[in-house]
């Protein structure tokens, strides 16, 4: 367990010592494919690399909502989730986010040891938000400290 409690050096060195996403570091935003331009990062130089979580996944917990990727970024990590934002959506994309805060704990600890102290979290809404401003789920987003954004920009 001691070495549980040293910071990786890397985002990548991380993932490989993660066994169920090791093989599925890509360089830059390259998982997440198409949602890359989602994400804009200040120093694209700085970006150490990123994993689709759900792709590696998949066959591993198939009836779970996992969560979509995550991405180092100036020593980082970063964690995003590419959803639709509708109020019925929201219990969803909690789930997921449960499920990878479980996962972190319990399969990847090297990784949740880079999670960015701000922002770690991210739902990135596709198609615009359409969360009704005084619903409940929208109270419990705010209270999670999950909004959906319509892109990520980190400087």
């Amino acid at each position: 367990m001691k070495n549980n409690k040293i910071k990786p050096k890397t985002f990548k060195q991380a993932v490989e010592e993660t066994e169920e996403i090791k093989n599925g570091y890509q360089n830059g935003l390259k998982a997440l494919g198409n949602y890359s331009n989602k994400v804009e990062l200040g120093d694209t130089k700085k970006c150490e690399g990123s994993v689709a979580i759900d792709d590696c996944t998949e066959s591993l917990y198939p009836q779970e909502n996992r969560w979509d990727y995550v991405f180092g970024y100036k020593g980082d990590a970063y964690f995003v989730e590419v959803h639709s934002a509708h109020t019925s959506e929201v219990s969803v994309v909690l789930k997921k986010l449960q499920w990878l805060k479980d996962w972190l704990n319990s399969k990847a600890p090297k990784i949740k040891k880079l999670q960015a102290k701000d922002k770690a979290f991210i739902w990135i809404q596709t198609n615009g938000n359409h969360i009704l401003p005084k619903s409940s789920q929208n109270r419990l987003l705010a209270e999670k400290g999950l909004k959906p954004v319509s892109k990520l920009i980190l400087d």
